[in-house]
């Protein structure tokens, strides 16, 4: 799985951040989302997938 985020999209709610904290933080500054693992190990696919799902804006894309 590769994992990309469009910061530019991403409207700050954390989400991401909550639901897999080990691939996804937020920015201290504006709390857009920083990508922390785009290649995260198969462990935490479910909780990526969840994460892009229940993400407001449609920012995070799964390969």
């Amino acid at each position: 799985m590769i994992v990309s985020v469009d910061r530019d999209r991403c409207c700050s709610s954390g989400q991401c951040a909550m639901i897999a904290p080990e691939v996804f933080d937020q920015n201290d500054d504006d709390g857009t989302v920083l990508l922390l693992q785009p290649e995260p190990g198969e462990a935490l696919h479910d909780a990526v997938e969840d994460a892009a799902d229940h993400c407001p804006c449609a920012a995070i894309s799964l390969s």
